[in-house]
This record gives C-alpha cells, structure tokens and sequence, in this order.
C-alpha cells in the first residue's frame, strides 16, 4: 500500500500539527515570519546545519525518523558548547517528488520527538522538491543567560577535557557500512553505536550546567572530530595543545567493532566525528570539582585528556611514553573523495 505523495501544503499541515503553543512565541507558523520573544536579558544564540543525502546520512539505514531527529540534534549541539538553552527551530525541507506523506510523517516525527525532550518549539521553515536526494536546513535559536562560552578563550596551563566518550558514531557507521556484517559483535554492541550514529544525543544540559558551573574557560562541540575540533579552538584561542591518547575515553562496545572489523578505536575516537560530545578547557584546580559535580548532577562522565600550550608548541598528541604519535585530522568539506558517510 503506498501512501498520497507529500505535496507542499501537506506538509505544512504536518508541521502545523507538530507545533505546540509555547512561551515566547507571539507569531508562530502561517504568517510570513515568526515573532519571538526572547527572555528580557538574554543573549540571542543562532546556528545551523545543513544534512545531505549521501554526505551525511544515507537512506540505506537512516529512516526518516532519524533524518529528522540528527537535523535537530547537530544544532542543539551546537547551542550546548555555548552553554546555551535551545528555544526555537525553522526546517527547510527538499526531498524527492516520489517522497510519501508517510515518509514526511516519520521525518516531522523525529525532529518532534527530540525537540520536546529540550523544550524547543518549531516555528518556521520551508519546503521545496529537491531533484536528488534529501536536504534538511535547520536553524535553531537559543539564548544565553550569561556570556556564551566560546572556542577563543582558553589559556595557556589549562586542561583539555571531553564529555562521555568518544569514536562510537564512527564505530556504528563502520558498521552499517560492512557487507557482510561482521562476527564477534554482539545485538548490543551494535546497538549501542549504531544508534550514537544515527540519533544522536546533544550535552545540552550538560552545556548549561558548566557555563553556570564557573572554571570553564572555552568549549566546542565535537562534530568533525577531536583532532579538527582541538584545531579550531586552538586556532581562535591562539594557543597550542598536548593530548594523551591514553587517556581518551574509548567504550568497549568501539573496540569490540574495531576488533571485528580489523580497525583501530583510537582513530575513530580522534579522527572519528560526529560524537557530539562538549570538548572544554578548564582552569587546572577546577577540574576535579567540575567533574564530580557533573558526574552527581546529570550522570555524564568528564575526562581529563591533556592540556592546553603555548602556539609555538602546535597541537601535539603522544602515547603513554610521551613521544609523538601521527593522528589524522578528522572530517572536512570539499576535500576530494571525501564525505561524511
């Protein structure tokens, strides 16, 4: 059975019954702009992302559902590393004509489902027939109570530290890509990274949390990968970098797919992407409280990995020993042969 095809005006209507009144929002969808009321004193936050088939997901394996939940949760990352509190979101949607009402659903769906897990509303957006594959623009707006935290204000002396753990989206897109699947990895370990690949779950209480914690010096959400992502913050703070590849937190689940598949863990935890993990810096005698109390407050692991240097230094990665180990920078646009997945 095959369901009507998705024209324009349904989905509207689908994304009009998506939408729940919320404070805030004077006009909302059906006029030709959203009228929105940020709380008095605040600071307006904006980011967005775009998702393209074949360069970001693949309709292989990523549903619908989880096109639309990634769409919104790569820009609540993104209000997360500024401490933010994500409030509204526009959709621009394009997708084939052959596309079905029920396809539309799922997708609005899966964007509906995480947003109401961090209070934001959808507000806006557009839709358009795309005449290859998906395209998902998303914009989301947040505010911040207190000055955002950003990537250009680390200091020298300070530690390098990360949030949960890192290469499992890597891990479950190696996964989804073997043909045939692999032995030795067992229903949940596949699980358990193939999901962190295509649903994955922004720190944004864990953002907001250390911007109001205080000893927190920059940070930046792990989207392209450790070995990128240290790069930009190191750019903008003007500073250098040494991290312990020992001391990266790696799941067993990550290195029972590498084991299977005869790859390395530790390259897709530095070089991996899309963790969507709080990569910070902190002052040194902060550390061990921000770490407890994160742990006590929202149950998320932070881990110490190595520390911030002078620009002279470069940014530097080294085993146990101290010495010097290669590490591939992680994703980047328009380099030849090169895509996300």
């Amino acid at each position: 059975m095959t369901t009507p095809p998705a024209t324009e005006r349904r989905l509207i209507e689908i994304i009009r019954r998506a939408v729940r009144k919320a404070s805030g929002v004077r006009v909302g969808i059906g006029d030709d702009c959203a009228v929105l009321e940020p709380d008095a004193g605040s600071l307006l936050l904006a980011t967005t992302d775009l998702l393209i088939e074949d360069v970001h997901f693949r309709r292989r394996w990523a549903t619908p559902t989880d096109i639309g939940w990634k769409a919104l949760a790569v820009n609540l990352s993104d209000i997360a590393a500024m401490g933010g509190r994500p409030r509204w979101a526009l959709i621009a949607l394009a997708c084939p004509e052959a596309v079905g009402l029920d396809e539309a659903e799922a997708f609005y769906a899966g964007v509906r489902a995480l947003a109401s897990e961090h209070d934001v509303t959808i507000v806006g957006g557009d839709t358009a027939a795309s005449p290859r594959g998906w395209i998902v623009n998303m914009t989301l707006l947040g505010e911040a109570v207190r000055p955002p935290i950003t990537r250009s204000t680390a200091r020298g002396g300070d530690v390098i530290a990360v949030t949960g753990s890192l290469g499992r989206s890597a891990a479950g897109l190696a996964l989804l890509e073997a043909t045939p699947a692999p032995r030795g990895v067992t229903a949940a370990e596949a699980t358990d990274v193939t999901t962190a690949h295509l649903r994955p779950r922004p720190r944004t209480r864990e953002g907001q949390w250390l911007a109001a914690a205080g000893g927190v010096t920059s940070m930046i959400d792990l989207s392209d990968g450790l070995a990128t992502d240290l790069g930009h913050l190191c750019e903008e703070s003007g500073l250098g970098a040494r991290v312990e590849l020992g001391r990266l937190p790696v799941e067993a689940t990550v290195h029972a797919v590498a084991r299977a598949l005869d790859r390395e863990a530790l390259a897709w935890a530095t070089g991996g992407g899309e963790d969507y993990e709080l990569l910070l810096t902190c002052a040194p005698e902060a550390f061990e409280r921000l770490a407890g109390g994160l742990a006590a407050t929202i149950g998320t692991r932070l881990s110490a990995v190595g520390e911030m240097t002078a620009a002279a230094d470069g940014v530097r990665y080294v085993d146990a020993g101290g010495q010097p180990i290669p590490v591939r920078a992680g994703f980047e646009h328009f380099v030849t042969g090169r895509a996300r997945v």
